[in-house]
């Protein structure tokens, strides 16, 4: 591991927006993030495969009255997020460091309103391993409010035609989708929404500069 790395993950260690979730073992904030943690009984939305967690930062910025937690295993690029956060003294945004597999241990019963996931792995190879497959769906279940919703955002054609199939086959609520997001927003769209599609993480930086198309959806699971 390089200096950086190792550098980053001894800061985080005092960060107080981070949480380091040891699976197999009794997690401190699992329903209690909003009266342990954010102190506020707002609603709770994740970011799962969060990055570098400018989603996550994005969002809170946006919705201050909404709580944030990004999640993803990757400690030195969550780090950026996380510090951003707490240079930008950001109370409503928090980072969770640990597999999204164990997703399930460190949210109670109706403790989430939405979920986010942006740019997934598309897992070309594991369809059962990609974030909207029934056995992740089934793992939200335990934790999301009935009602609540699940977004996403990708790049991938094949993790969104995935996706648009399992929302036909599994009968969910569909909201919104589109395989264009940035061509098919209606010149007339409120412009807070506007401004939120437009939060760029670094991936999708690099996708679009590539030319990649961005496909978005909104759909329910309850």
């Amino acid at each position: 591991m390089g200096k950086d790395k190792l550098r980053r993950f001894g800061l985080m260690k005092t960060f107080s927006n981070v949480f380091e979730a040891e699976v197999g073992k009794e997690f401190e904030m699992k329903g209690k993030w909003r009266k342990q943690y954010f102190k506020n009984d707002n609603p709770i939305v994740l970011e799962l495969g969060c990055g570098k967690g400018e989603y996550a930062v994005g969002l809170g910025e946006f919705y201050p009255d909404k709580n944030f937690i990004g999640v993803d295993i990757k400690g030195a690029r969550m780090f950026i997020g996380a510090k951003d956060a707490l240079d930008k003294k950001m109370s409503n945004v928090a980072f969770l460091r640990t597999r999204i597999d164990y997703i399930t241990e460190f949210f109670d019963e109706n403790e989430v309103d939405e979920i986010w996931l942006t740019f997934s792995d598309p897992q070309p190879k594991k369809p059962r391993k990609r974030l909207s497959s029934p056995l992740f769906i089934n793992r939200y279940r335990q934790f999301l409010k009935p009602g609540g919703i699940v977004h996403m955002k990708t790049d991938s054609d094949i993790l969104f035609e995935y996706t648009e199939e399992q929302i036909k086959e599994q009968n969910y609520q569909c909201w919104e989708l589109t395989w264009d997001l940035y061509g098919e927003l209606p010149e007339n769209i409120d412009p807070k929404t506007r401004e939120i599609f437009h939060i760029k993480t670094h991936y999708e930086k690099l996708f679009t500069a590539k030319g990649s198309v961005i496909k978005y959806c909104k759909f329910g699971i309850n």
